[in-house]
């Protein structure tokens, strides 16, 4: 395959994988089928999730500047009903394929939605555009190509700053925001950017992820190779949900005769030490959620390159939109140095590598504090039966040395 141009590639793998992508595969043939058919849950998630354990919720739309209807919750621990003043917001933003019950599905003791309510956090769980939780758009379509024509960049530059902006406002002083994976490269992108900055008062980054050159995860390598997000997006496929029967025919086609996928979060993330294992089929009654073609293209374009740059369009519309024929490069170092940030690594992360991860830090002049978890994984974070022990302690420490949030 080294061998072919790229165009040609794309056309050989693709006629390769149309076989699989419209035959109906047994629901047997791998651990993909557990999505397959799974009835998800309805309701909103201050329903579904938060208020059956106790907690006081509420559910808010932002609207964002391209027009997205976004969900997120304000969530209180049950001493509020007591009147007491809530303490400092704090946005939870998740990661790729996933949403804001993301933080609620570990046991309440465990999951850093409730720990932090606890703690007496003003808690406010983000959910961008597409996801089950989301309300779509003003005026798209859902089922339209233009609804699902983003990427991350998108995600970070109207998506968490519609949230932060909005947080802002309601709360009257500045955020603490906490990121997982997507969530952090979406971080990382609007803290570039001054008038998105300015409302941020530190930020906790859990397996934090600009640059992706040296992903080793397998199966997300054997995607890249297949040119499988190409492949998706020449045949007019822009959303994708893997609870869909295309979805799972995708995820099978992927493993078929090439990767065990017998534990397939396992070949996705890498192994995890630690995971809650009685948790996992309420974590798949939730996850994963719905994404873009162009969000999986983006970020597949990073890992060929090794760049953490805009999306790439090809020269001729790179020149049109950008004024040169590559994309431009986002720069870290605009990232104010007067911004706190502490992140969490783990040893074992196959999607947020410490390789990649050592070149950010280098060209982050903010002030870091770092943890380092030897044996952890990319989801130990969010399902550790010892998350709260090994992880989110050290975080609470760390944003409650900030003392009090600055009021607008």
């Amino acid at each position: 395959m080294a061998g072919f141009p790229a165009t040609s590639a794309v056309l050989f793998s693709l006629l390769l994988l149309l076989p699989s992508l419209f035959t109906l595969i047994s629901a047997a043939s791998s651990s993909a089928a557990l999505l397959r058919h799974r009835p998800l849950r309805g309701g909103s998630l201050c329903e579904q999730l938060i208020i059956p354990a106790g907690y006081l919720c509420s559910e808010h739309i932002v609207q964002t500047k391209d027009g997205f209807l976004l969900a997120i919750q304000r969530v209180s621990s049950p001493s509020a009903k007591l009147g007491l003043r809530r303490g400092r917001p704090v946005l939870l933003q998740h990661g790729l394929f996933m949403a804001g019950d993301a933080w609620f599905i570990n046991t309440k003791e465990q999951s850093l939605g409730f720990i932090l309510a606890d703690r007496g956090f003003d808690v406010w769980v983000g959910n961008v555009r597409g996801t089950r939780w989301s309300h779509g758009h003003i005026s798209l379509k859902t089922r339209s190509k233009a609804f699902w024509d983003w990427s991350w960049e998108e995600l970070a530059l109207y998506d968490l700053a519609g949230m932060i902006e909005y947080i802002y406002q309601t709360a009257g002083s500045k955020v603490f925001i906490v990121g997982h994976s997507q969530g952090t490269i979406m971080s990382f992108t609007a803290f570039s950017q001054p008038e998105i900055v300015k409302m941020v008062e530190a930020a906790a980054l859990l397996c934090p992820i600009s640059y992706l050159g040296h992903v080793s995860s397998p199966f997300v390598l054997r995607m890249v190779d297949m040119y499988l997000d190409r492949m998706i997006l020449a045949m007019g496929i822009h959303q994708l949900n893997f609870h869909s029967e295309i979805g799972v025919q995708i995820l099978d086609s992927v493993c078929d005769g090439h990767l065990d996928c017998s534990d397939l979060l396992a070949s996705i993330t890498g192994g995890n030490c630690c995971l809650n294992i009685s948790r996992i089929d309420y974590f798949l009654e939730y996850e994963p959620h719905p994404s873009s073609a162009k969000n999986l293209n983006h970020l597949f374009q990073m890992i060929r390159k090794g760049t953490f740059a805009r999306y790439d369009y090809g020269m001729l519309k790179n020149l049109r939109l950008y004024g040169s024929f590559k994309p431009p490069a986002f720069d870290l170092s605009l990232i104010p140095e007067s911004l706190p940030l502490w992140m969490a690594y783990g040893g074992n992360d196959e999607l947020a590598d410490a390789t990649d991860f050592q070149r950010t830090l280098k060209e982050l002049p903010c002030k870091k504090e770092l943890l380092y978890l030897e044996k952890y994984g990319h989801v130990d974070v969010l399902l550790s039966v010892t998350a709260k022990e090994d992880v989110y302690d050290h975080m609470i420490e760390f944003l409650s040395s900030w003392g009090k949030s600055s009021s607008i």
